[in-house]
């Protein structure tokens, strides 16, 4: 038998856990809303909350990086770089989403939700993600900031006071060298433009096969926004 899709009762009490109120319900729905639910549920109009969760994770980038360059003046780029590593990973973000109970609201298929779906780390964070993607397109960006701040307040409080953190490329060698892993590789897939205003894109290896690629004005910037990448993705994988 089909699942019915949450009334607006459901949805109302999702608000108010978040603590927003949206003028089109409709993207809270679909901000909530698993791929594995459409999986056992085919033909309901309604898509999961992957392209929320894209959009999301760009805006959330957008919104630390510039609340760590008003926060911390003066302080160089790999710094800032590596505490918006640190603010924006998965483990920082399903904390965040715990703590507003979001697992209580998520509409999963029955499978996902046996499995406890509802508490594992990826599904928390990419949740939080596509919940900000759908502030962002219901009442823009000053809301989506606004719900970012609140939520992720105590934990940028700690993220701007602590030390200068390491260097992206050393947190991503950590990670891996944790787990057993070769030590990452780093290569330079492209240069354009003129010599004095040139970007670089590099490429990291993890294994041997490409983890994350990054973009940047020197080849080091480059390879630290690929290493952010991945170390992203590798930690979304240790559920």
């Amino acid at each position: 038998m089909a699942r019915k899709l949450p009334g607006e009762k459901k949805l109302a009490r999702a608000e108010a856990a978040l603590g927003v109120t949206f003028g089109d319900r409709a993207l809270l729905r679909t901000a909530v809303t698993h791929q594995s639910f459409l999986n056992e549920n085919p033909g309901l109009e309604i898509e999961s909350n992957e392209r929320l969760e894209f959009l999301g994770d760009g805006v959330l980038n957008f919104i630390i990086a510039r609340w760590l360059y008003e926060s911390l003046p003066g302080r160089p780029e790999g710094d800032l770089t590596a505490r918006r590593a640190q603010a924006v990973r998965g483990e920082t973000l399903a904390r965040v989403a715990a703590r507003m109970k979001l697992g209580d609201h998520l509409i999963m298929g029955r499978g996902e939700e046996a499995s406890g779906g509802a508490k594992r780390r990826s599904n928390l964070a990419n949740g939080f993600e596509a919940i900000v993607g759908a502030i962002l397109m219901d009442s823009g960006i000053r809301a989506a900031t606004a719900f970012v701040k609140k939520w992720l307040g105590p934990d940028m409080k700690s993220i701007i006071a602590a030390k200068t953190p390491k260097d992206p490329k050393s947190m991503l060698q950590e990670l891996l060298q944790g787990r057993g892993q070769k030590a990452p590789r780093y290569r330079l897939v492209k240069s354009e433009g003129p010599d004095d205003d040139r970007t670089f894109t590099s490429e990291v290896l993890v294994e041997g096969k490409p983890a994350g690629q990054g973009t940047g004005r020197r080849k080091i910037e480059a390879e630290r926004a690929a290493a952010v990448e991945a170390h992203a993705r590798a930690a979304e994988t240790d559920v």
